[in-house]
C-alpha cells in the first residue's frame, strides 16, 4: 500500500507537520509506503480557468496546460498510484492556505465541464481510495468546529475528486501559543490513530 500526504503548512517541524509526519509514521508501522509533499517545495502555477482540461469527457483526470512547466503533473501521478492520502492545512482567516488552494484550484483536471454544461461533473465515480484530513487554528477546537467548517469541507471535496472518501479528520485548536509550540501526548495520539486507521481501510 502507499499512502501520500499533501502538506499545506508554510512552516515545517510546526503544528500540522507535527501531525502529518505522527500519521505517516503510524501508517508505515502498518506496512505503508509513505511520502509527504510539502506544496512550498513545489512550483505550482494558478489555475487560469481556460477549462481546456475539463473538455474532453472520460474517466481519467487531463492534462492542464500548465503540466509541462511546473510539478504539478509529477503530485497528481503520485496522487493518482497511492492508495490513501492525507490533507493538511492550517487555517488562515477561515480558510485554507494559499499554496494549498492553488493546489485545489488545480485539480479541476479529474472535472469534465465542457462549454455549454451548467455545472461540473466529477470524472470519477468510485471513491476506491481513503483519506484523512488534518486542520489546526488559533480559535479553541470547539469554537473551530462551528465557525471553520469550510476547510474541512473544501479538503473533503477535494480528496473525492481525486478518488477518496474521507475516513478521518483532525482539528487542533490553540495552536498559536508560541513559536515553537509542540503537539503534545495526546494531540500526537490522534494523528497517529488516523494514521492506523487509514493503512487499516486500504
Amino acid at each position: 500500500m502507499k499512502i501520500v500526504a499533501i502538506a499545506g503548512t508554510y512552516r515545517k517541524e510546526h503544528i500540522i507537520d507535527q501531525a502529518v509526519m505522527a500519521s505517516i509514521e503510524a501508517a508505515k508501522a502498518k506496512g505503508a509506503e509513505t511520502e509527504i509533499i510539502y506544496l512550498i517545495d513545489k512550483h505550482i502555477e494558478f489555475c487560469n480557468n481556460c477549462r481546456a482540461c475539463t473538455q474532453e469527457a472520460g474517466l481519467q483526470r487531463k492534462t492542464c496546460v500548465h503540466e509541462h512547466e511546473d510539478d504539478m503533473g509529477e503530485i497528481l501521478n503520485k496522487i493518482d498510484e497511492a492508495d490513501g492520502l492525507i490533507f493538511a492545512s492550517p487555517v488562515n482567516f477561515f480558510g485554507i492556505t494559499a499554496v494549498m488552494k492553488r493546489f485545489i484550484e488545480r485539480t479541476i483536471v479529474y472535472v469534465y465541464w465542457p462549454w455549454g454544461q451548467g455545472i461540473p461533473k466529477p470524472r470519477r465515480k468510485e471513491l476506491n481510495k481513503q483519506a484523512v484530513i488534518i486542520t489546526a487554528s488559533a480559535a479553541p477546537e470547539f469554537m473551530a468546529k462551528l465557525l471553520m467548517r469550510y476547510p474541512k469541507k473544501v479538503l473533503k471535496e477535494a480528496s473525492k475528486l481525486m478518488g477518496a472518501r474521507s475516513v478521518r479528520h483532525i482539528h487542533y485548536g490553540l495552536v498559536a501559543q508560541g513559536s515553537d509550540q509542540q503537539l503534545n501526548e495526546k494531540q500526537i495520539s490522534k494523528a497517529e490513530a488516523a494514521g492506523k486507521v487509514l493503512a487499516a481501510t486500504i
